[in-house]
């Protein structure tokens, strides 16, 4: 089956099965639960996967960037609430800070790439520094760049965060099409899509109700306690943000035209 989407929201589900049916978005089912009731074999029969779904954004822009439905790819936009500046500002212990389960799922199936979305400014920022040091970790080469919606005909500004991740060992041509052979689908390579196989999913502390109990906290305290104050860009290319430049506090005019705060976030 091409795709499996995850969502808990019942309006947004409702309009994923819609879409699906007008054939808006690639076929595929869609999965009410919580990201943290998926276990990994669940994944291994999808060529693609989207996690935090909404309404299949991601699926559709896939689509128009000439990427089929039958070639392999994993998508997620975890909750942006915790690291909204509209938000409480609980950042990593807030209990929507979803990363880890994603985080879970993509250590288990080894996706051939993955594709992801968050709000800018120092929160986002700084819990990319997080994603990137995870994925790094498994071997993956992980980057980003703030975007504008303006640069792609919105009439209004809304800088996000998007990010990307493949096998560090895959170059590219420059144009952002791999030099390496088409990629099988994932029932062509299972053991990299979804090695999930012998996992005791009954077992596992990551599969009960607890997922963000005592083992969890520990988990993300120590990837958390590997960042450096100050660097939340530092990789990312994106040379506007202040995380790239520790200690400057002026504002600064950003390749849009705008001012921008200390914090990197832009005033639109």
């Amino acid at each position: 089956m091409a795709a499996f989407y995850n969502e808990n929201d019942p309006k947004a589900a409702a309009w994923l099965r819609e879409l699906i049916a007008q054939g808006f978005i690639a076929d595929g089912v869609v999965d009410e639960r919580s990201i943290e009731d998926i276990t990994p074999v669940e994944l291994s029969a999808f060529t693609q996967v989207h996690l935090f779904a909404g309404v299949g954004g991601w699926s559709l822009a896939l689509r128009q960037a000439g990427w089929p439905d039958d070639r392999p790819a994993w998508t997620g936009s975890c909750p942006c609430q915790p690291f909204s500046g509209a938000g409480k500002g609980k950042g990593f212990a807030d209990e929507r800070h979803l990363w880890p389960e994603m985080f879970h799922l993509i250590e288990q199936c080894e996706p051939v790439r993955v594709f992801g979305e968050q709000v800018e400014g120092k929160s986002g920022l700084a819990w990319f520094d997080l994603v990137q040091a995870d994925m790094e970790a498994m071997g993956y080469a992980c980057g980003g760049v703030v975007a504008p919606a303006a640069g792609f005909g919105a009439p209004h500004i809304r800088h996000r965060l998007y990010w990307m991740a493949h096998p560090a060992t895959e170059r590219y041509d420059g144009r952002g099409a791999s030099q390496t052979s088409n990629e099988p689908s994932a029932q062509q390579r299972p053991e990299r899509f979804c090695n999930a196989g012998g996992l005791d999913n009954t077992t596992s502390s990551r599969h009960t109700p607890s997922r963000k109990g005592a083992e969890s906290k520990a988990r993300d305290e120590a990837r958390l306690r590997r960042l450096e104050p100050g660097r939340h860009a530092g990789r990312m290319g994106d040379a506007y943000s202040a995380g790239s430049q520790p200690g400057r506090t002026s504002t600064k005019t950003s390749r849009y035209g705008n001012s921008a705060n200390p914090d990197g976030s832009f005033i639109g």
